[in-house]
């Protein structure tokens, strides 16, 4: 039977009363719904990058040039203390993992597990083989198991550091052993996408990039710098495989935007609002992982803008949050039981806090 056609009065009369009607429980009782899934920084960008975009936007019906990229690899070098050569300016994971995939049909690329796969991903349809590696009892990375499973065939190793999902980062000393004994090796890659709320000095492997090791790390702005919404990163490696990249077309000028470039100066010229960033998380974390300690509840060492625990009912944790209007991340097997929260703002956080002294432990 046919529906007769509403008009507009009617459909918005019909509209209003579904939204009227909706149930209770996609209303969050404690206030709007706030997204703790995706490790987004909630303080935002620095206050420099909004009036830089607005500024980027003139001249916007032009095509990015070489010029303009090789501006913000000069700034970055400056800042990471490389030649402006070994700097590939771009979201670079994803097309890293298929160039990778192309040098030899079927190498494998070496990581942890649970983990970021985006360079995984990226090789599989080219051929590359994922080599997954648990993590250890810590859930840090297992750097002697890592090590041993390089082989012959290995297109790179692959750390997230701080780890994701646990935050984790390990012994630094040790972490440079492996690197420097792996890059022997293979290619050794190292997101550092959640570093600058650690300790980067003592922990970045942009020394080994300085130093000549087959080492290529890769940072992204979408995190403490706050461009998610603007996506841009970088990469800084051996400038032969710089180069290499580039000629593949990442880092290309058409690849990229002129107002992600803007925002990207801007931010990185800004370390002072970084840096309060940076106290603003690790003053909140600490006051979350303080009551996962009151609570009983067993939790990783994250350094990262998350924490990451195990509740003795996971579901019953997910349903609460929901319940409560917060959207946390999804589940990362093997590890179903553990429940990764991104580091809000003082009030969001507080309603996570909420939630967890009101479930039993």
């Amino acid at each position: 039977m046919d529906m007769p056609l509403l008009n507009r009065r009617e459909w918005l009369a019909m509209s209003a009363a579904v939204l009227t009607a909706a149930p209770a429980a996609a209303r969050p009782a404690g206030g709007e719904r706030i997204r703790l899934s995706l490790n987004e920084n909630a303080y935002g960008p620095s206050p420099q990058v909004a009036p830089a975009i607005a500024r980027a936007t003139t001249g916007i019906e032009r095509y990015v040039d070489q010029a303009e990229v090789d501006t913000l690899a000069r700034q970055i070098a400056t800042l990471e203390g490389v030649a402006p050569e070994q700097v590939v300016v771009g979201e670079v994971l994803a097309p890293l993992g298929a160039y990778l995939a192309r040098q030899r049909q079927g190498g494998g690329i070496v990581y942890s597990a649970p983990g970021y796969t985006e360079l995984v991903d990226s090789a599989a349809p080219l051929g590359g083989v994922a080599v997954p590696v648990p993590l250890d009892d810590r859930l840090e990375n297992d750097l002697p198991a890592l090590a041993r499973a390089i082989g012959a065939r290995t297109l790179a190793v692959s750390l997230v550091n701080p780890h994701n999902p646990s935050g984790a980062v390990g012994d630094a000393a040790a972490l440079h052993r492996f690197i420097a004994d792996a890059a022997a090796r293979t290619l050794v890659v190292v997101d550092e996408a959640y570093l600058e709320y650690d300790d980067f000095a003592a922990r970045s492997a942009v020394r080994h990039v300085r130093e000549g090791r087959n080492v290529l790390v890769f940072r992204t702005l979408a995190k403490i710098y706050g461009l998610a919404g603007l996506p841009i990163g970088y990469a800084l490696a051996p400038a032969s495989l710089a180069d290499g990249l580039r000629k593949t077309g990442i880092g290309a000028p058409h690849s990229l935007s002129r107002p992600a470039l803007a925002a990207a100066a801007a931010a990185l010229a800004d370390q002072r609002h970084v840096a309060s960033v940076r106290a603003a998380v690790v003053s909140e974390r600490q006051r979350l992982t303080a009551i996962l300690d009151e609570r009983g509840l067993r939790h990783s060492d994250s350094r990262a803008n998350f924490v990451f625990f195990a509740p003795p009912d996971p579901q019953r944790y997910r349903t609460a949050f929901t319940a409560a209007g917060i959207e946390i991340a999804r589940a990362f097997p093997p590890l179903d039981g553990w429940i990764r929260i991104t580091i809000g703002q003082r009030s969001e956080n507080d309603r996570v806090a909420a939630v967890l002294r009101q479930m039993p432990a």
